[in-house]
């Protein structure tokens, strides 16, 4: 039965997709990006639609972050899904890394998550799905990497897929189950045009996992397609 999710980050890419889907499945999406005047086309979506909320949140505006919470104080959530990321400067190799950047990626990639489960977790009780997607990377596997490099990115998803193991430890007695996700190499604006599968068809497998997760689910890594990814 489609429910309510939260989505972060969707004036793009994955999360405008998912909004899409999970809106067009007849669920209650709240979607949250940094600057919802500029998002034209989660604007028109949420015009098309009666079922979208759209509401301002940088993931790393704490403050913002609470006040949302207590804007939405009265909504139950079923997902919770955390989605905003930021890759930081490409091709960045040993002996050329940007630390105020990695600082940047560490604070979006893994710090955010984790202050949006620790906010919304008053919500998810009140939910029936109790569902904590974390959108993660394969790069961040400890165990596929081989080809070295990509320090910032990879560490501050390796740092995520922790949370997620912690948080999935600490919140199994109120029910929560918290996924790491990997969303496939997607042609979107972080991905690049040489990426290998479309929005439609990552979403379509994340939807997937979402909604059909449960206990056993939690606290594992999952590429889009429903594979374990080794941590």
């Amino acid at each position: 039965m489609p429910g309510t999710i939260l989505i972060t980050g969707c004036n793009r890419g994955i999360g405008l997709e998912l909004t899409r889907q999970f809106s067009a499945d007849g669920w209650q999406v709240i979607a949250t990006c940094r600057n919802p005047a500029a998002a034209w086309e989660l604007s028109e979506l949420a015009t098309e639609r009666g079922n979208i909320e759209v509401h301002a949140l940088d993931v790393t505006d704490y403050g913002q972050m609470a006040d949302l919470a207590q804007q939405l104080d009265d909504k139950p959530l079923d997902i919770l899904l955390s989605n905003a990321g930021y890759y930081g400067p490409k091709g960045v190799g040993f002996g050329n890394v940007d630390v105020e950047e990695w600082r940047k990626v560490l604070e979006i990639n893994t710090i955010a998550p984790y202050k949006l489960v620790e906010t919304f977790r008053p919500h998810l009780l009140a939910g029936s799905g109790k569902v904590v997607g974390i959108i993660s990377s394969k790069v961040g596997s400890i165990a596929d990497n081989s080809s070295g490099g990509g320090y910032i990115y990879r560490s501050s998803k390796t740092a995520v897929n922790q949370v997620v193991k912690s948080l999935s430890v600490d919140l199994a007695e109120e029910g929560i189950a918290v996924l790491a996700l990997h969303p496939g190499w997607v042609q979107t604006e972080m991905g690049g045009p040489n990426a290998l599968i479309s929005t439609t068809e990552s979403v379509n497998g994340l939807k997937k996992l979402l909604t059909e997760a449960d206990s056993r689910c939690s606290g594992h890594f999952y590429n889009y397609d429903g594979s374990k990814i080794p941590w």
